[in-house]
């Protein structure tokens, strides 16, 4: 099994965030899960490589090729794959990866999580899709999107779909436990 961690390039404001990029390497690395991120050296990108890779773990990175000609490519991984855009860089990691993870981030992980979010709810994959709300940090998207609930923007059952945890072992439980909702249609006859 393999799971895409979706994370900052920088290390953010709190020392939560690192500890927790260094815990979810960690524990991945020791149950036997690879890891598949976005292939750069920096932020929480180059701290859960760095955490799984020093726990023994495989560690799968992909980038484009004009990050890697901007020196911010991790030299140390199992494997550096190089694409040409973010767009094969996004298609290639959900290709590897089993499930998504979503660590604290900035637009680019939000961009990526909400893709492969998307992406399920239409019926092309049936992976699960998670955040870890490291020191509360995803707290208000949480309330945000039970809002876009209640609004009447999204259903229930593609709510459901994303994990939400805040701590690494009771999330990769309900990763690893995952079953995708079964609807009939993404949208239903008379909705817009």
């Amino acid at each position: 099994m393999r799971i895409c961690v979706f994370c900052g390039s920088s290390a953010g404001n709190q020392p939560e965030y690192l500890q927790a990029a260094v815990q979810l390497g960690t524990t991945l690395a020791q149950a036997n899960i690879g890891l598949v991120y976005g292939g750069a050296q920096v932020g929480l990108m180059g701290a859960v490589a760095d955490a799984a890779l020093a726990a023994g773990g495989e560690v799968i990175g992909v980038i484009p090729r004009h990050l890697v000609e901007r020196e911010l490519a991790h030299e140390s991984l199992t494997q550096l794959i190089e694409v040409a855009s973010m767009h094969e860089r996004k298609a290639r990691m959900a290709d590897l990866a089993d499930g998504f993870i979503a660590l604290p981030g900035g637009v680019g992980t939000f961009e990526e999580l909400f893709e492969v979010w998307t992406w399920g709810q239409l019926g092309h994959h049936q992976k699960p899709c998670a955040l870890f709300n490291a020191a509360g940090y995803y707290d208000k998207l949480i309330a945000f999107l039970d809002h876009t609930l209640a609004e009447g923007f999204m259903k229930q059952p593609y709510r459901d779909m994303l994990i939400v945890a805040d701590e690494v072992d009771a999330l990769l439980s309900k990763v690893q436990a995952y079953e995708a909702p079964k609807v009939a249609k993404w949208v239903q006859s008379g909705e817009r």
